[in-house]
């Protein structure tokens, strides 16, 4: 089974990664095999936007650790799955902001889920540009809420949950591998 991963990163006021989720799925069924949660030392203290979300909904974090310390064992996990393609919701944002994972081929699930031609459960009444992509509303929650129909669905800007909701959107989507556009 090839496996591949989603990624997700919470950042403090000063631009600093606090937290880091990976969810690591088959890339076929995109069901979920294994996660890693990392909160990251010194910056968890730093405060941020959603530094209130760092533990919501009881999420424990494998490791509380150094910046250096996370992305070491998080190479280790992600080679130890065979993972050389990386996901995200924006992926620019989160490629940018992990410069120590830019071996891996990085990919944006944003850029299928705001296209009305790659996402059938884009309203016709729904405001696009003459490209097809949604001119607002196709954040993480709200692409969520169109494809699964769930209008209570809340993103809560914790690390590992939302790289689990990205992986979500990714089966829900129902698209290869193969049709994220590559950024890396």
């Amino acid at each position: 089974m090839a496996k591949i991963a989603v990624i997700d990163t919470e950042t403090t006021w000063n631009d600093k990664v606090m937290s880091i989720g990976v969810a690591i799925a088959d890339s076929d069924t995109f069901e979920l095999v294994d996660k890693r949660y990392y909160i990251l030392m010194p910056h968890k203290f730093e405060g941020g936007m959603y530094e209130d979300a760092l533990y919501v909904n009881n999420t424990k974090p494998n490791r509380e650790c150094s910046r250096e310390t996370a992305m070491s064992e998080l190479k280790v996990f992600l080679a130890g799955h065979g993972v050389s393609k990386m996901f995200a919701y924006n992926a620019k944002f989160d490629w940018r902001h992990l410069p120590e994972l830019g071996h891996l081929v990085w990919h944006d699930i944003m850029r299928l889920a705001a296209y009305r031609q790659h996402n059938t459960k884009i309203p016709a009444e729904a405001d696009c540009f003459n490209t097809g992509r949604l001119k607002r509303d196709y954040g993480v929650e709200s692409i969520y809420r169109m494809l699964s129909g769930n209008w209570r669905y809340k993103e809560y800007h914790n690390a590992m949950t939302d790289a689990i909701d990205e992986l979500a959107i990714m089966k829900m989507l129902n698209h290869r591998v193969e049709n994220y556009e590559r950024i890396s």
